[in-house]
């Protein structure tokens, strides 16, 4: 049985200025993980169509998609005593719809720039806010394949993320480091040239935003990367919809849409980073409906 839905659009083009749309073909051919590989596209082709129509026709769509208040409500992943199966299923189907973002090449794209600045130097790289770890085991695997000399530690407040995290090293047979820390304390971590967290900001109240941002700028030598969702109505839209497909984990279904209401808009963060002392900030607006901002020190 098929769904159809009708959708009145208006269409407004934008200049290619107004907005910028990551070079997805750059990275292409990176390999998803097995269990991501169009699993999004089999599902309805929604993710092809809606990318074509974002990155080469170059409209917005209003009709008011992009007003949306925040409203931060509690996240069942956020709160202590969830039951480590259920912690551990909502993590992989974290992992599924991570990767259909295709979150990792662009954050990959970034170091290795940054690796090509600097080629007889091995750089140090630290995740917030880590989760299952599946995204700095990924960046690891490819900076492996593509021989770039990075070193990759993550962290995370629960020890039960931490706990998953190790053990998906360990599967991964990667070598990662990982560790318990508090993501908006930076006294007791060392300093690493980049820095960088993806889905955490928006857990997190505006005054903690601007301490996280602080934290981060104090810990990176180099490079600050944030990498989260867009607050808009197609944002919520398509993470209702792609939680349902990509997860069968209640608490993804509950704690996706959530998000969005929770996310901050471009214009939001980037006031934020201004307020956390972060100047000349650049914000690139990413598939589907994500920002990556990125900060390097003076």
């Amino acid at each position: 049985m098929g769904i159809i839905l009708i959708m009145p659009l208006q269409m407004i083009p934008v200049t290619e200025s107004s907005v910028q749309v990551s070079n997805a073909e750059q990275y292409g051919s990176l390999p998803l993980p097995i269990d991501v590989a169009g699993s999004f596209d089999k599902a309805c082709g929604l993710n092809a169509v809606l990318l074509r129509l974002f990155k080469q026709e170059r409209w917005h769509m209003s009709l008011g998609w992009t007003s949306m208040q925040r409203d931060r409500q509690p996240e069942v992943m956020d709160q202590p005593g969830l039951d480590p199966a259920e912690h551990d299923r909502a993590l992989q189907g974290l992992r599924r719809i991570n990767g259909i973002s295709r979150c990792v090449p662009g954050l990959f794209r970034q170091f290795e720039s940054l690796a090509c600045e600097n080629p007889s130097t091995q750089l140090s790289v630290l995740e917030l806010a880590c989760g299952g770890g599946d995204t700095a085991i990924e960046l690891a695997a490819l900076a492996r394949r593509r021989d770039l000399n990075l070193s990759f530690q993550a962290c995370d407040l629960n020890p039960e993320a931490v706990r998953i995290a190790r053990r998906n090293v360990a599967r991964s047979d990667s070598c990662v480091g990982v560790f318990v820390a508090d993501a908006l304390d930076p006294s007791a971590s060392k300093q690493f040239d980049v820095v960088y967290c993806t889905l955490f900001a928006h857990h997190l109240d505006p005054p903690d935003v601007v301490r996280l941002l602080t934290g981060m700028a104090a810990r990176a030598r180099q490079l600050v990367i944030v990498d989260d969702l867009i607050r808009s109505r197609l944002g919520y839209s398509l993470a209702w919809m792609g939680t349902r497909l990509l997860s069968r984990s209640w608490v993804v279904h509950h704690d996706g849409p959530l998000s969005v209401k929770a996310a901050f808009t471009p214009t939001e963060i980037l006031d934020l980073a201004s307020q956390a002392g972060l100047r000349g900030c650049v914000l690139e607006r990413t598939w589907p409906e994500r920002y990556r901002l990125c900060w390097r020190p003076h």
